[in-house]
């Protein structure tokens, strides 16, 4: 799969039934000895300003569900 077959899908937690985001929006965590990606990493920002709050939010690869057609699931440790 490339990152273009993923890139702007919206990121969904199944367990928090929230939207997390969009993964072009998103930084990648890349391991550099193998290549694999290990995390997406989804700024906090405040939309109407732009302006960054909050913590980064973390989502590890191995927490993706599905990929569908439109959005990534993905499974919190809640």
């Amino acid at each position: 799969m490339r990152y273009k077959d993923i890139s702007s899908k919206e990121i969904v937690d199944i367990n928090q039934g929230t939207r997390l985001g969009v993964l072009g929006q998103t930084d990648l965590e890349i391991d550099e000895k193998t290549g694999q990606i290990e995390s997406f990493i989804i700024p906090n920002y405040k939309w109407f300003g732009l302006k960054k709050e909050g913590a980064d939010a973390k989502i590890r690869w191995r927490s993706i569900r599905k990929i569908g057609e439109d959005m990534i699931m993905i499974e919190s440790g809640e």
